[in-house]
């Protein structure tokens, strides 16, 4: 399986954006420093994942929710609730 997925950061609220093959190993990477990009911004939580049988189709929906600020919109109207929520 592949996977789409939207990390939360703990520390400034905001959200990251990307695609593994290995969700539970993907989110250990971020914690521990090893992504560059979400290195000064840990600790991370998982928020939302998608599931799919190829990776096009993973790489693809990433690509759509980090270039057009629609699809992103959309998907946080729909993730509402979960985005309210306090982190403790």
């Amino acid at each position: 399986m592949f996977y789409l997925y939207i990390l939360r950061s703990i520390k400034d609220n905001e959200l990251y954006v990307g695609s593994t093959n290995d969700l539970k190993r993907r989110l250990k990477e971020h914690n521990a420093g090893d992504v560059q990009s979400t290195k000064p911004r840990r600790p991370l939580i998982l928020l939302y994942y998608e599931a799919y049988a190829a990776e096009p189709d993973a790489r693809k929906r990433e690509q759509q929710l980090k270039l057009r600020g629609r699809a992103l919109a959309q998907l946080k109207r729909r993730l509402e609730f979960s985005l309210q929520q306090t982190i403790n």
